[in-house]
């Protein structure tokens, strides 16, 4: 099925995985980021891009790659249910 980017008229940024160079990833955190993806990808939202980053953190003598993926989740207006903070109603 074809799809045009001009069919979505709210796009949302979903990011799944740690964005602080400042520390280690939260695994809690990573669940409830991809809890809130399943949960747009499962109302209608439709994946129209991503990003792919990470960056290397020094701990010690050690280094240490962290990475996430931004998600950009359209839909062809707001749903009712998503609050700004990137949540559910």
């Amino acid at each position: 099925m074809a799809y045009s980017i001009s069919d979505y008229k709210f796009i949302v940024r979903c990011v799944v995985g740690n964005t602080n160079t400042e520390q280690l990833p939260d695994e809690a955190k990573i669940k409830k980021q991809t809890e809130q993806l399943n949960a747009a990808l499962s109302r209608g939202g439709r994946i129209l891009g991503q990003e792919k980053n990470f960056f290397i953190l020094n701990i010690g003598e050690h280094q240490v790659v962290s990475q996430y993926i931004v998600y950009h989740v359209g839909f062809e207006r707001k749903p009712y249910w998503w609050r700004e903070d990137g949540g559910e109603k």
